[in-house]
């Protein structure tokens, strides 16, 4: 029972539950330690990882830990800490090769990689690691939504920091289509799609579309509790506006939500 409640609430329709039901296995701490950091609950994601950590785990869950610590670092700024666990969560998902989930864990780790690349300015090493990211999800037998959505993001993401906004748009849509073709499942998943697509717009100079979209996404992480998605749209609505909120608002908004996150032990870093 508690994996499907950790899973619903790590990757299902429930991302704003909490308190979170207890875990004890490694697969359930990790599940648990997502849905927390969706919420920008850091401590507890964190403390739930090292708990992980502590049954020595092998194979994919230890890789998908690994990654998930370095995306805890990667969502405030610390892009250059978050490529050492990558790295490592990629090492523990290449020597994994008899765990099913091996390649998936790989898959996550590259596009980690390739957002940490990004995030300090590779842009050509980011564009290598998103091409091999796509090769190993062609050789996967059941390539995940989630993997292919995060795909889709970083893409996105790199069009931008290149200064192309119609294929970032491109991408952001892919996103969309994707993660709507999950839900109920990947919620929080279809809300970040959201913040992509609104950012792509910006870039592409679509500002009333972006501020349109932002507006949409910004009640959509009110409703879900998804704090550092309405961080992050607050940041971006401060310098297109909103059309349903004053500049006072957002700015309030967002100087609440990093102020929450600094309090559930989000550590701000520059890149």
């Amino acid at each position: 029972m508690n994996v499907t409640a950790l899973t619903s609430a790590a990757f299902g329709d429930t991302p704003s539950r909490w308190p979170l039901p207890a875990a004890s296995t490694p697969a359930e701490l990790w599940l648990r330690a997502v849905a927390a950091a969706g919420q920008g609950r850091y401590s507890s994601a964190r403390a739930d990882l090292a708990a992980l950590r502590r049954h020595r785990p092998d194979g994919a869950v230890a890789s998908l830990s690994l990654s998930t610590e370095a995306s805890l670092l990667r969502q405030l700024g610390g892009h250059r800490l978050a490529a050492g666990w990558d790295g490592r969560a990629l090492a523990l998902a290449q020597a994994a090769a008899e765990d099913p989930m091996a390649l998936q864990a790989g898959v996550d780790a590259v596009v980690g990689l390739a957002a940490d690349a990004l995030g300090v300015g590779r842009l050509t090493v980011s564009a290598r690691l998103l091409e091999r990211a796509e090769d190993m999800m062609d050789r996967a037998e059941a390539p995940t939504l989630r993997l292919a959505i995060r795909l889709a993001w970083v893409s996105a993401e790199l069009a931008m920091a290149g200064g192309r906004g119609d294929d970032a748009v491109a991408h952001a849509r892919r996103g969309i289509g994707l993660a709507e073709h999950a839900l109920p499942d990947l919620r929080r998943h279809r809300v970040k799609s959201d913040v992509v697509l609104a950012a792509a717009l910006c870039c592409a100079g679509s500002i009333d579309s972006a501020r349109e979209v932002a507006d949409a996404a910004f009640t959509d992480t009110q409703t879900y509790g998804l704090i550092p998605l309405r961080w992050a749209l607050a940041c971006l609505l401060a310098d297109i506006n909103s059309a349903t909120l004053t500049s006072q608002q957002v700015s309030a908004i967002r100087d609440g939500c990093a102020g929450l996150i600094t309090r559930r032990g989000g550590r701000w870093s520059p890149r």
